[in-house]
C-alpha cells in the first residue's frame, strides 16, 4: 500500500502547483480552485502514505541490501514531507472558503500558496528520492550509504 500511494503527495503538489499558475494566470478562480482540490487529495496522500509506512519498513528492514540508515533517513524527511503538505491541504481550504466568500485577497492567497506547494514539492521529492535509495540501488551507485556526505571510493591512508 505504501509504494502505490507515495506517488500521489510529489505528482500531486507539483500538478497543483503548475494547475494553480496557470489558475492565477488565467485569473480564473475554477482553476485555483481545482489546484486547491489537488493539494487536499495530496495532503490526504501523504497523510497515508505516512501511516503506511511503518508496515513498510518492517516488510524491507530484514532484506538483503536494504541499508538501515537510509530507511531512517527518510523516515525523518518523510515527516517535515507530512507537515508540509498537511499545512498546504489545510490552507487549501482556507483558500477554497476564501473564493467562495469573493475576499479582496484571493489573488495574493493564491500566489502564497503557489510558493508553499513549490517548497513542498521540494520536500516530499526529496523523501521520495531518500525512499527509492531504499531498495533501487542503481539511484545511489557509486556511494557510500554507510557514510552519508562522504566521497565515493574513498580509503582510509592510514
Amino acid at each position: 500500500m505504501h509504494l502505490l500511494i507515495t506517488h500521489l503527495p510529489v505528482f500531486g503538489s507539483i500538478l497543483g502547483a503548475l494547475v494553480l499558475a496557470y489558475g492565477i494566470w488565467t485569473k480564473s478562480n475554477q482553476t485555483k480552485n481545482a489546484a486547491y482540490f489537488m493539494f487536499v487529495i495530496s495532503a490526504i496522500g501523504a497523510f497515508i502514505a505516512y501511516l503506511t509506512g511503518e508496515g513498510a519498513e518492517e516488510a524491507t528492514e530484514k532484506m538483503i541490501g536494504v541499508s538501515g540508515s537510509m530507511i531512517k533517513l527518510h523516515e525523518e524527511s518523510a515527516m517535515y514531507s507530512l507537515i508540509s503538505l498537511v499545512a498546504l491541504g489545510a490552507s487549501s481550504i482556507f483558500a477554497l472558503v476564501e473564493t467562495r466568500l469573493k475576499t479582496p485577497f484571493i489573488k495574493s492567497t493564491a500566489v502564497l500558496i503557489l510558493l508553499f506547494s513549490l517548497i513542498s514539492f521540494g520536500l516530499v521529492a526529496r523523501t521520495g528520492y531518500f525512499g527509492g535509495q531504499i531498495r533501487h540501488t542503481e539511484i545511489s551507485a557509486g556511494t557510500d550509504q554507510n557514510n552519508a556526505g562522504g566521497e565515493a571510493g574513498e580509503k582510509d591512508k592510514d
